[in-house]
């Protein structure tokens, strides 16, 4: 399940190709433009997966000297219409996969496939999602996996994502840190008790260029090993901006996620690259709170 580098020594493929130009895939393109690889991002507007001709449209920007990394999802999905949305857009990829071999691919899945546990997940751990959301990534992989067949594929699982730039706003440091910087109440989810593992999106973007890199082959958990509270993240949030957002709690509906407590085993990142360091919890948000400065993001 750990990767295995088939490149001894990091090396540009030919040419890389990014379904899916937002967050991760954006992030995932600097890393290698920054390292010197020949990339291209398409947005849903250069190739939209559920539109007749993707196949062929996508198949034309491969060659089998290509890696392949898909990213493009409709998520985070809430209901039966998105998870079959979700699958439908494979069609196309497998469709192209056919017609054209590249030289790697690598999924950008999540780490929602994995089940409940009272201790650290790691890349062992039971794949029984229990949510739509876990079931659409789990699905992908399950059938990418057979499609892809001897060509050299790698699946990543990052946790919950954050940084400047990020488009959903969902519950979270992004949101914390937006509410802090115009002062507004950071409203929280019971007392913010739940205890999560945070990456920041740097940390994909480096660690899915290096996997492009070396080639690399298995299965990766992005994930920082440490875990902060949602009340602790926001209080970090709101100091950097000023102090200027109150913190408040509020009435839980329904049950508490993952009971609470979701830490991972961040030990298979540093056996596959041992140079590589997570940004702490306070390092990403320092950094993500810089680039808004910077960008008003």
């Amino acid at each position: 399940m750990s990767l295995t580098h088939l490149n001894a020594t990091p090396a540009n493929p030919d040419k890389t190709v990014i379904l899916g130009a937002g967050f991760v895939g954006a992030a995932t393109a600097r890393h290698l433009t920054a390292a010197g690889a020949d990339c291209t991002a398409l947005s849903s507007k250069d190739l939209d997966l559920l539109a007749d001709g993707a196949a062929d449209k996508l198949a034309g920007h491969l060659t089998p000297q290509t890696t392949l990394v898909i990213v493009s999802a409709r998520a985070p999905v809430k209901n039966q219409q998105m998870l079959i949305e979700n699958l439908q857009m494979l069609a196309p990829i497998s469709e192209a996969l056919a017609k054209v071999t590249p030289a790697h691919v690598v999924y950008v899945s999540s780490d929602a496939v994995y089940k409940d546990k009272d201790g650290p997940l790691d890349e062992t751990s039971c794949a029984e999602p229990g949510s739509l959301h876990g079931v659409m990534h789990l699905a992908r992989e399950v059938a990418l996996a057979d499609v892809v067949g001897e060509t050299p594929f790698a699946v990543v699982r990052p946790s919950l994502l954050y940084g400047a730039g990020d488009p959903h706003n969902g519950y979270g440091p992004n949101r914390f840190r937006r509410l802090s910087n115009t002062g507004q109440t950071i409203t929280l989810f019971g007392e913010g008790e739940e205890r999560r593992d945070h990456i920041h999106i740097d940390d994909v973007g480096t660690l899915i260029s290096r996997i492009i890199r070396q080639k690399s082959t298995g299965v990766l958990n992005i994930t920082t090993g440490e875990v902060a509270s949602f009340r602790e993240i926001a209080e970090k949030a709101n100091a950097l901006a000023g102090g200027k957002s109150a913190i408040e709690g509020s009435p839980r509906v329904g049950e508490m996620p993952h009971n609470g407590y979701r830490p991972f085993d961040a030990s298979a990142t540093y056996a596959a690259f041992p140079d590589f360091k997570y940004l702490s919890i306070d390092e990403g948000l320092a950094k993500a709170q810089a680039e808004a400065d910077k960008d008003g993001n």
